[in-house]
Order: C-alpha cells, then structure tokens, then sequence
C-alpha cells in the first residue's frame, strides 16, 4: 500500500516536470515565433518610437521625403574628433546621433569623424579645411591646474557626385554665451546637415530674379546673396517692361531698395505676377535717408518720405508702411571722431540709433533661431484687413524704440550726448512681416493700363495661394564694400567686425517663398541642454566620484544578496 502510494508520488512528479519541460519548449518557439514576426512587420512598415519629451530624435517631414529622395551616397566628413571639452564632445555626439537618424532613412548617408589637429603633422589638413572655408575656433580649456587654449575645427565637409559642401556646425549667435550658443547650434543640427544634402544634390534649380530698372541696388552690394542663392537657384536680373511672360517664370521675385515710383504697368505686371502664384520679397525703403549725405562740415542731413506709388498695391495685399524712421538704442555701430590725442583724432564705435538690431517677433520658421539682424534707416509696417491672407510678424526692434516723424533731422552731434531713455519708450515695432493666402488684386474694377499682353491673356482678379515678405529697410540684404572696393559677406559688419542674421534671413525668405516650410521647419527645433553645475560639481568633486564609481557596486552587490537570500527561502530543503 506505501509503495504504490509511493509510486503514484513519483509518477506525478514525473509528470509535472514533463509537463513543465512541454511548457519551456512551447514558450521558447512562442517568443522566436513572435520576434521573427516583429522583424517580418517591421521590413514591410518602418517605423520609429521617439520616447523624449521635445522629440530629439523626430526629423522634419521635408528632411525625410528629401532623405528617402536620395539616390546615391553623400560622405560627411566631419571634424569633431579627439580630445575634445565636454560642450564640444556633445555636440560631436549630438552631429552623430543626427546622422544616424538620417541613416534610418537612407542608406545612401555615409560619415566618418576625424580629429584634424591629430592627422595633421604638418598642417596641410588645417589649411586645406580653411581654403575650403571651413573657421577653426579657439576654446580655452581649463583643467585642475591650468588653462590651456585648443584649436578646434566645428565643421563638416560633405561629398557627393564630386561635389563637396563645407558646412559650419558651431553658428555665432551675437550676444549669447558660449554654452548658449552650443545650445542653438545643436538645435539647428538637422537644418544645417539637411541644407548640406539639398546644396550638394540638387538638380534642377527653380528661377528667381532680382527686379532692376528702378534704381534697385548695383550689382556689387548684391554679389554675396546672389551667390547664396545660386547654389539653390537660377539667379538673374529682370526688368519690368511689357515682358509679363518672362516675369511668369519665376519662382519668386525680389525688389531690392527701388528708389524710382513704378508706373501703374508696371504695377499691373507685379499683381498678375502675384496673382499667378509668384511670391515677392519687397525690400522698401519708405523714407529716404543715406550716410552719404552726412558729410562735413554740418554732418547733418534731412530723412524724407519717399514715394513709389506702392502704396495701394501693399495696401490691398494687407500691409501699410509708415513714412517714419526709427532710432533703437539696441542698435550697430559706427565710428565716430570723439576727441584729440595731439594731432590725431581719436575715433570710438558708438551705437548709431537709426541702425537698429532687429530681431525675431515670432518662433516662424524663416526667423526662428536667427542671429540679430543689422538694418539702416529703417521703418515700421502696420498690417490692414485683407480677407483670405494670413499675417505673421518676423522681425521686430527692441522695446527701447523712439519714432521719429518726417521730414527727420539726422545729425552726428546726438551721438555726443548719452541718450534720454525715456525717449526710447515705445516699444518694439515690426519691421517685417509675411502675407501668405489668396490675394485680391489692386486692379479689379480698375481700368487696366496699356500693357503689352500675351495673346489671349486674361487678367486674373483672385491670386492663387502664394505668399511674401515685406520688409520695410531696403539695406537688409545690401553687402558691405570694404575699403578695397571688394564685396564683404552680408551681414559681417567691416567697423565692428560682428556677422550679423542678414543672409540667413534673406536666404531663408525666399526658402520659404520658393518652397514653402521644407526642411526650415527643422529651424523650429528645440532641445532643452541639461547641464552640469560646474561650480558644484568642483565642490563634490570627490563625494561625486565616490557616488559614481561605488554606487554600482554596492547596489549590485545589495541586489546579489537579496537573490541568494530569496532562492534560499524558496527553493531551500523544509524540515
């Protein structure tokens, strides 16, 4: 009787391992099963689970189409490699984590890192990096004991079909720390790297023109953003004269500082111009007024309301300029003679408050982490009702803003004396703002002016949907002449030595006109920089490292003993 309950004891224990042994297999095929299923689906959908709270790993829809677009390899080298401080070794790891994004779309993006002071002995990589335009910066390093300066090289140069791009990574962000400004450049990762891509890939380039024949801006204060936008367009120059055709194909036009009043055909042409889906970008200049007219002996001179015959046009599109300057205490400099030392004038920079730092009124794309912008002689913009079209403010002046009527007095002498800052109290004003919707034109149930059309044309009332910018400063996109007589890069500043926003802003306009957001909407980006307190961390340093360094041990070694004691108690032999 014990022995055969003995036995049916050891049967079902026989069995219970049997059947436990059954459920380990079917569980083991199960979870193979699954994962196999998991690699089927995910070759068929690709997709991408980005968990951080400000989608740090979530590239723009136009940085992917353009990404999936994409039909052959394009290198990056990039030069953020060896010793590097710790706020540029993020951003090396930052310029990596980008890239490899661009690789889950594309395996035609390739990259390698490389240290250009270690690979270069004798220096030929360093001087062939800044031939190709490429700024080396220097970083000081301070360490326990001392501080050392380092030579770093925060770029990249991007290869594809024989083409190479040299692309700064590190961007100069003009009043802004050193840690801010790595903050902004790691925002605009994608932007820059993807603009790289589109600059070395493109085929077909869209036609823009710069409108002449009303004493717009010569050729050489136009030389370095024309060259800016030839590496993404066909770019030309356009006269306004029974030439409606030519002027439809266009992508977008730009009207740089006109100084002569546009005929009423002329006007026809620019309506049916927009109203046909052309964008504009109006660089108008209401008031007159020019440095070269502050000349001894009095260094005075007279601002004056200028007149276009613009008005109605930008006033049926939903914009108003003012016949007003505005002088900013946020504002560049200029040198000016403040006294003698012997025979020779002694000469300082001063803040020129009629040239006003303007600066993003909104987080838009065309605008969004821009540098300031430099203006001269600038004016205000109110917005009017104008049904169908949207209206975003983009540059503004800072809030300590003085409006001053015309005819303005100008004068050198106010530089002498500190200014009234209760002078400067009006407040930001807009400067520059996008229309972008249907437009109405100014010419319906007007007499149309005689124009020579095409055969057959029909003058449209009701514009397709299409955008512009109007900025009321007509220097914003005008390059600097150095004394020399060479064109200088625009927005670089010959008295201060300061880049300014300008070309970004310019570039990024007619981007947005051209194409609309595209790959600018990675300009909207935002990573919040999770720092380190230095001061802090040099006061723990030891306490710190003790946390660092035993911490893991003692927890895995907590977590040891809890295993050991819990398999003791539940697998241990009971009396």
């Amino acid at each position: 009787m014990f022995l055969k309950f003995q036995n049916k004891i050891s049967d079902a224990a026989s069995s219970g391992r049997s059947h436990l042994k059954k459920s380990q297999i079917l569980g083991l095929i199960l979870s193979l099963a699954i994962i196999v299923l998991l690699n089927l689906v995910g070759s068929i959908w690709f997709f991408r689970l980005d968990l951080t709270s400000e989608k740090r790993f979530t590239l723009t829809q136009g940085t992917r189409e353009m990404l999936r677009n994409l039909n052959d390899v394009v290198y990056f080298r990039v030069y953020l490699h060896g010793e590097l401080p710790a706020e540029f070794a993020r951003l090396r790891q930052q310029t990596q984590e980008m890239l490899d994004e661009f690789r889950a779309f594309t395996p035609y993006v390739q990259y390698e890192f490389i240290d250009p002071i270690g690979e270069s002995e004798t220096g030929g990589l360093v001087d062939m990096l800044i031939e190709k335009g490429l700024q080396p910066t220097q970083v000081q390093v301070r360490t326990q004991g001392a501080a050392t300066r380092q030579t770093i090289f925060p770029g990249a140069v991007v290869s594809f079909a024989g083409k190479e791009i040299a692309i700064q990574l590190l961007g100069d962000f003009i009043g802004k720390s050193p840690l801010e400004v790595l903050n902004y450049s790691a925002q605009a990762l994608e932007y820059r790297l993807a603009n790289a891509i589109r600059q070395a890939t493109i085929v077909h380039k869209p036609r823009i023109g710069f409108l002449e024949g009303q004493g717009e801006l010569a050729d050489y204060h136009l030389l370095d953003i024309a060259d800016a936008l030839s590496d993404f367009y066909q770019v030309g120059r356009i006269v306004l004269n029974n030439n409606l055709d030519e002027l439809l194909s266009l992508q977008t036009l730009i009207i740089p500082k006109p100084t002569r009043p546009f005929t009423e055909a002329q006007k026809f042409m620019l309506d049916q111009f927009v109203m046909h889906g052309g964008s504009v970008l109006w660089l108008i200049d209401p008031v007159f007024a020019s440095m070269d007219s502050l000349r001894a002996p009095t260094f005075e001179s007279i601002g004056m309301a200028w007149p276009l015959n613009l008005e109605d046009i930008l006033f049926q599109y939903g914009v108003r300029l003012n016949n007003i300057l505005l002088k900013d205490l946020q504002a560049a400099p200029i040198p000016v003679t403040t006294g003698m030392m012997g025979n020779r004038p002694q000469i300082d920079l001063l803040p020129w408050f009629y040239f006003p730092l303007l600066g993003p009124a909104s987080n838009h794309t065309v605008v969004k982490n821009l540098n300031m912008i430099r203006s001269e002689f600038v004016s205000s913009i109110d917005t009017v009702s104008a049904p169908g079209v949207d209206k975003t403010i983009l540059l503004h002046t800072s809030p300590y803003t003085q409006i001053v009527a015309t005819p303005a007095s100008i004068a050198l002498s106010v530089l002498h004396n500190p200014p009234d800052p209760n002078h400067f109290a009006m407040g930001a004003q807009p400067v520059a703002v996008l229309l972008e919707g249907t437009f109405r034109s100014v010419f319906e149930n007007r007499i149309i002016p005689d124009v020579e059309l095409p055969m057959g044309y029909q003058p449209l009332t009701v514009s397709q949907r299409t955008a512009m910018i109007v900025v009321a400063d007509g220097d914003i996109i005008k390059n600097q002449i150095d004394r020399h007589g060479q064109p200088q890069p625009l927005g670089f500043d010959r008295f201060s030595g300061q880049n300014f926003g300008n070309r970004d802003f310019i570039v990024n306009a007619v981007d947005y006109l051209a194409h609309g957001p595209g790959i600018l909407e990675a300009r909207g980006r935002e990573l919040r920089l999770r720092l380190l307190d230095r001061e802090r961390v040099n006061r723990n340093r030891e306490w710190l490292q003790l946390i660092n360094i035993g911490g893991p041990i003692v927890w895995v070694s907590m977590f040891g003993f809890f295993m050991f004691w819990w398999r003791k108690r539940k697998y241990g032999k009971r009396p």
